[in-house]
């Protein structure tokens, strides 16, 4: 908990206050939902919810509301907004913690988990430092317990930990970082880069976002599993889906299944009497989901155009899964340029400029550019491909490629070496912080 406490605190000491204030909220409302019975139960899961989306709403989107009232109100007539902006720094991981203290209410509420009633257990629950800033997003039935279990010292979990550790660092470090170099570069001048190049940038923040986030997981669930405790598994080699369906049951699965559980069906989700609301309930949960990644329009579109393409694709009912191998591998392209589509919106800086890309791209123009060095182009297009054979492997072929856990002490230890090597050599390591540090 102390420790807990000092990671958080490295980044605003005072925002130690807003979790702080969430926590005892959600503590007691636990114990008074416990309790109560009937309408009283509602009223203080209400309270609780009411609570934390309250803090989420004025630290996220205040400004963004704000700056929005502005525009609508100088349209009506040139009016001017007499409320104030505030300049407040977005605490660290809000999105994340906030929605994991709402599924332990929501959670006790439905009689699915017990009140926690020792208030430093239920405290590290919220404030567990391996994946306190962005997930994954824990439930109370796979965490609480194990802060009450004795984790008495195994080699061979501290061993598993730190290969996801460092299976963390490399992708963050030598694939995510470097592909930000040049991403960066083409999406903060797209008004003046080609079709190409802009086409050439999104594949590669396709990779970056899915090795940013993915990296940060293992960090957390090997950290973690170092200690003695098990974490979710956030991720499941999505690219390689068949269908965006398909996408969404494998990237950010902890956020995934949370919008699927405590939004979708409590919306009626698929059991509902239309069609229409089924779709209704579909894009709702897909608009709040693009809200929740962010206070800007950018976010609301990419939640729109997940959410559209997975009504499409419910329409025309695209078949599970196929075993013939040249319809898997279209399929796969299929939908990974899809959601590379949609990526375009969640990377640009703006509505009008992410419009602007996906026309450029379409138009397919001028030369690609290559950077400066060049070294940093060739070297992202080695560590895409090498990460896309390895991934192949695991998803098609999982028992031919087994490097981390090889039977064989020299395979073993020679990619322990290769690893670290690559690190230090190819490594950006003076990158920025996670993307995902931002929500």
């Amino acid at each position: 908990m102390a420790a807990s406490c000092y990671f958080y605190m490295a980044f605003v000491p005072i925002y130690i206050l807003i979790l702080g204030f969430t926590i005892v909220v959600d503590y007691f409302a636990g114990i008074l939902i416990e309790n109560a019975k009937g309408v009283r139960r509602k009223f203080f899961l209400t309270l609780s919810l009411f609570a934390n989306i309250g803090v989420l709403c004025a630290f996220k989107y205040y400004n963004f509301l704000n700056a929005n009232l502005s525009l609508l109100l100088s349209h009506l007539g040139g009016y001017s907004n007499p409320i104030p902006y505030l300049a407040i720094l977005l605490p660290i991981g809000l999105s994340f913690h906030t929605f994991q203290a709402m599924s332990y209410t929501i959670e006790v509420y439905r009689g699915n988990q017990s009140a926690e009633r020792n208030f430093g257990i239920y405290s590290l629950y919220v404030m567990f430092y391996p994946q306190l800033v962005a997930g994954p997003i824990e439930r109370p039935q796979n965490l609480l317990h194990q802060f009450y279990e004795k984790h008495e010292f195994s080699s061979a979990r501290v061993t598993e930990g730190l290969k996801q550790m460092m299976v963390g660092f490399l992708k963050k470090l030598v694939i995510a970082d470097r592909l930000s170099i040049y991403v960066d570069t083409i999406y903060n001048s797209s008004g003046v880069e080609s079709g190409k190049s802009l086409l050439v940038a999104t594949i590669f923040f396709a990779f970056q976002i899915y090795c940013d986030f993915s990296a940060y997981s293992d960090i957390a669930i090997g950290a973690a599993k170092v200690m003695g405790f098990d974490l979710m598994r956030n991720f499941n080699r999505p690219y390689f889906s068949l269908s965006i369906s398909e996408f969404w049951r494998r990237w950010h699965i902890s956020l995934s299944t949370w919008f699927k559980d405590y939004l979708y069906i409590s919306l009626g989700g698929s059991r509902v009497k239309t069609v229409f609301r089924r779709y209704f309930n579909l894009m709702v949960v897909f608009l709040i989901s693009g809200l929740w990644h962010g206070a800007n329009w950018t976010f609301v579109i990419w939640g729109a155009l997940n959410g559209l393409l997975l009504i499409i694709e419910s329409i025309f009912k695209m078949p599970a899964t196929t075993t013939v191998w040249w319809k898997r591998l279209i399929r796969t392209i299929y939908t990974f340029s899809l959601i590379c589509l949609t990526w375009v919106f969640f990377r640009a800086n703006t509505a009008h400029e992410a419009f602007s890309i996906v026309k450029k791209i379409i138009q397919f123009k001028g030369p690609i550019y290559l950077g400066n060095p060049k070294d940093h182009f060739y070297y992202s297009l080695v560590a895409i491909i090498a990460l896309v054979f390895i991934e192949y492997m695991r998803e098609y072929k999982p028992q031919s490629v087994k490097l981390l856990d090889n039977k064989n002490v020299a395979v073993r230890y020679s990619f322990y070496t290769l690893s670290i090597i690559a690190i230090l050599l190819f490594g950006v390591l003076d990158g920025g912080q996670f993307i995902y540090f931002q929500f």
